[in-house]
């Protein structure tokens, strides 16, 4: 593949199912939840967009976050 690398905001190389942890509480859209800043997120699947990765957290599921809130656990 000749993409660009996903990265998290600290420039780690970020891999599918790798977790990683929030640097800020972020609202979802569309719900009433909010995910705390610390939350650990397990087994993120890549998209085909390097500022953005897929992944499943506490009770919403297909999530997408920008990786500029994430930071490799």
């Amino acid at each position: 593949m000749s993409e660009e690398t996903t990265r998290d905001s600290n420039g780690t190389i970020l891999n599918d199912g790798d977790s990683v942890t929030l640097i800020k509480d972020l609202k979802v859209k569309g719900t009433s939840v909010t995910l705390k800043r610390g939350t650990l997120v397990k087994n993120i699947r890549l998209t085909g967009v390097p500022a953005e990765i897929e992944c499943n957290a506490e009770k919403v599921k297909g999530l997408v976050l920008r990786t500029e809130f994430l930071k490799k656990a």
